[in-house]
């Protein structure tokens, strides 16, 4: 007897918040404000950080790098969301579906990666600033920005083809508001076992052990510090790092919290509440502590403000 394909499913139905009708309007109304926040604070950094010559430092280097991503990261799921709440229920083509998918788990590898390699940065500034110019030097930079891109697009690659293999055979409503990892696997008919199995061992390789090293960065970061004698010293290096930390403990904290669980699943009211953490917020985040709070970047933006209105 000749097996036949049951993957009937050509197309998915994002439900996205359809449990608060009430708010569509409202949520919209923040999800548009913070989007266009988030690209234009990242298109900021972008532009002063390439103009401005004083900031050429690898922490900059870095930074341009992070926000350069954040703006493919968060336009991957945001347009499609918003484009949810205004019609109540928007469908996405299973091609188009796992082609987010892919972009989605390429760029959040990459910004684990870029994050880690900014705290190792933040570490050998603070703990070994006599190395710091031979260790991290411009060639050193390029290899790490270098390493977390094409580590991040080799990530991308093998969930999205397990998840792309599995059968659909309906229900094709997707309770969530992008192509995520949990929500296909479960609507999936065939077996997942192997698919849940080998997401899971990814996501510890990629998040646990860069969050491990980012941790360790700052382990040593924090115990330098509290050696500075004054007290003004200390409070003043911590602030370069502790709004670091803010970002990379929502970051990594929201993202383990849902991919680092293989036996348990969240409700998926919880799961949309923590996924707009590493898709919208962190995003929005990133602007405003790595970049508002520098002194030398504010003054960077008054020169660059300057130089484009013509005043002289």
């Amino acid at each position: 007897m000749e097996l036949q394909n049951i993957s009937t499913v050509t197309e998915f139905q994002l439900l996205g918040f359809q449990n608060l009708l009430e708010w569509q309007s409202l949520l919209f109304a923040i999800f548009l404000f913070s989007y266009f926040l988030t690209v234009t604070g990242n298109v900021v950094i972008i532009e002063v950080v390439s103009q401005d010559q004083q900031l050429r430092s690898p922490m900059y280097m870095f930074l341009k790098h992070l926000s350069f991503l954040e703006i493919w990261y968060t336009s991957t799921i945001v347009p499609l969301l918003l484009a949810n709440l205004l019609s109540w229920g928007q469908s996405i083509s299973f091609p188009a579906c796992m082609t987010q998918l892919y972009f989605f788990v390429f760029f959040g590898a990459t910004e684990c990666f870029l994050l880690a390699m900014m705290a190792y940065d933040r570490y050998l500034a603070i703990c070994s600033p006599l190395h710091y110019t031979f260790l991290m030097s411009p060639e050193m930079c390029t290899k790490l920005v270098a390493i977390s891109w094409l580590t991040g697009v080799g990530t991308g690659f093998l969930p999205t083809l397990m998840i792309s293999k599995l059968d659909f055979c309906g229900p094709n409503q997707i309770n969530h508001f992008f192509c995520d990892l949990l929500p296909l696997m479960q609507l999936s008919c065939s077996s997942i076992c192997i698919t849940e199995m080998v997401i899971f061992i990814l996501s510890i390789a990629v998040l646990c052990i860069s969050f491990f090293l980012t941790l360790l960065s700052y382990i040593f970061i924090v115990s330098s510090i509290l050696r500075i004698p004054s007290a003004s010293g200390r409070m003043k290096t911590f602030s370069t790092c502790g709004s670091h930390l803010v970002v990379v403990t929502i970051y990594y904290g929201s993202m383990i919290s849902m991919y680092v669980q293989p036996n348990t699943h969240l409700s998926p009211e919880i799961n949309k509440i923590i996924s707009v953490f590493y898709t919208v917020v962190t995003p929005l985040l990133n602007p405003v502590i790595y970049s508002l709070k520098n002194k030398d970047f504010k003054e960077a933006v008054k020169k660059v403000m300057i130089r484009k209105c013509g005043m002289y």
